[in-house]
């Protein structure tokens, strides 16, 4: 299984989300789950990487090539793809991975959270999305999703896809057993 996780640039400032993407990361390599990431060496990213390659994991990166000239590359990991735009980035992550999780972090996550949850309601995909909720990081997000769902523009059944956990075991146990509805408009 190939998971890609997406979080922040930054580590923010809660320490409490450097130990849970180091606790993520650590879990993964021992489940044997491979990472696809960002490719970067720094905030949550890094930190994500370098716990799954501590505990025996394969990580794979995908960083434009702006971001690679940056110094931002992460200089150790299994398989690093440099692609020209960030349109590329998101495709490959996509392409290779066989579920997503966020982690916490700023714009950029959730936009890119939301484009995969957004393709598994189409019915491009049928892999799990899943939100780390660190510390309640996402919980005012939940609060936002069940008032889509109050207002009719998220049906239930597609708010349900979302899995949320704050703990390694149970979110990946959710991945695992993952079902995913019938296509939206099917």
């Amino acid at each position: 299984m190939q998971v890609a996780v997406y979080c922040g640039s930054s580590s923010g400032h809660n320490p409490d989300y450097v130990e849970a993407a180091q606790a993520l990361g650590q879990y993964l390599g021992e489940q044997g789950i491979n990472l696809v990431f960002g490719g970067g060496k720094v905030g949550l990213m890094g930190t994500v990487a370098d716990a799954v390659l501590a505990a025996g994991g394969e990580v794979h990166g995908v960083i434009p090539e702006a971001l690679k000239d940056r110094e931002l590359a992460h200089p150790g990991l299994t398989h690093l793809d440099v692609v020209a735009t960030m349109h590329q980035r998101k495709a490959r992550m996509a392409e290779l991975a066989d579920a997503y999780i966020a982690l916490p972090g700023g714009p950029g996550t959730l936009e890119e959270l939301f484009e995969a949850w957004t393709w598994g309601q189409l019915g491009y995909h049928r892999k799990p999305c899943a939100l780390y909720n660190v510390c309640g990081y996402y919980d005012a997000l939940l609060d936002f999703v069940d008032r889509m769902t109050g207002e009719g523009f998220l049906s239930p059944t597609h708010a349900e896809m979302l899995i949320v956990a704050s703990e390694p075991a149970p979110l990946v146990d959710a991945l695992r057993a993952y079902q995913p509805p019938a296509r939206k408009w099917s």
